[in-house]
């Protein structure tokens, strides 16, 4: 066939907020595929905050769960997608009845949830456009902020280097869960794969970093420098909760996250001496439906 479009989704559960994301893959002829959102919906639901605390997802969270998998479901079946992917990251991965959810969600609304580890979930996302970024000649540390764990994948000449994920997420540092010991690692992980590296840029990916470029004005390819957001970052705490929702047009479960979320770029900028931050519009969704496209094609 010379033409054909194809309709998939992908289920981001993380631990800020869980996400739905329809795209379609375009085939032409024999030129690349072309991708294109068509619907991108995100429920706050914070399962970190049960997990991390509590170590089990609350029966209030299981309902509100089931409610947003119900409503998925129905838009996947009006969109006529093809075929999906539901994957759950770190709150569910600790969660003492992860599984038992999964299972509970499986049965009443038909939506499968495979609980994935970080190493998989850094994988997914390399699956982007990440590609398409990364210039040969070039070395950057790829950082992706989640509300429970951070993945950091080093790219030199195009090609991955090291990866690796830390438990250092958004939510955990509200409930002040990241103990020096765990940035220290993090710290001398970082500055040791980077060190052979004279230059080291960053790409910065999660939907805090976007928010933060998104009020950048700054164009799209354009990175943040480190001043820049250090500066930001300043701004953020000088405000109330309250003011950064009503003075910067925060959303009420963005405005709290985005500062953990500043420090955690901020020193990852800091430890790979990089003086730049890329903010492509990529995350797991985007990868997922990737996966999907590619199994599809074999």
């Amino acid at each position: 066939m010379s033409f054909n479009i194809t309709k998939y989704a992908a289920i981001d559960i993380g631990s800020n907020a869980i996400r739905l994301l329809i795209a379609t893959a375009t085939l032409f002829k024999d030129e690349p595929p072309v991708f294109k959102k068509i619907s991108l919906v995100r429920v706050p639901i914070r399962l970190g905050q049960d997990v991390f605390t509590k170590k089990k997802i609350s029966k209030t969270n299981i309902n509100r769960m089931l409610s947003s998998m119900q409503s998925y479901q129905l838009l996947m079946d009006v969109h006529k997608v093809k075929k999906y992917k539901a994957y759950a990251t770190s709150a569910m991965r600790e969660a003492q009845n992860g599984h038992e959810v999964a299972a509970e969600i499986l049965e009443k609304t038909g939506i499968k949830i495979e609980i994935i580890d970080g190493s998989h979930e850094a994988a997914i996302i390399a699956m982007t456009d990440l590609h398409a970024i990364i210039e040969e000649g070039k070395t950057y540390l790829y950082v992706d902020v989640g509300g429970g764990s951070t993945e950091f994948t080093l790219f030199s000449d195009g090609k991955e280097k090291a990866s690796k994920s830390f438990k250092i997420g958004t939510v955990r540092l509200l409930n002040d869960m990241v103990d020096k010991d765990l940035w220290d690692e993090a710290q001398s992980w970082i500055e040791a794969v980077c060190e052979p590296y004279e230059k080291v840029e960053l790409i910065g990916s999660g939907g805090n970093i976007n928010n933060i470029f998104k009020n950048s004005g700054k164009s799209i390819g354009k990175p943040l420098s480190y001043f820049y957001l250090a500066s930001y970052y300043e701004k953020l705490q000088s405000y109330s909760y309250e003011e950064r929702i009503y003075k910067l047009g925060l959303n009420h479960d963005r405005a709290d996250v985005i500062i953990p979320a500043c420090r955690i770029y901020l020193r990852a900028m800091k430890w790979s001496r990089a003086k730049n931050i890329y903010v492509p519009k990529i995350g797991l969704t985007d990868g997922i439906i990737k996966s999907i496209f590619n199994a599809d094609q074999r």
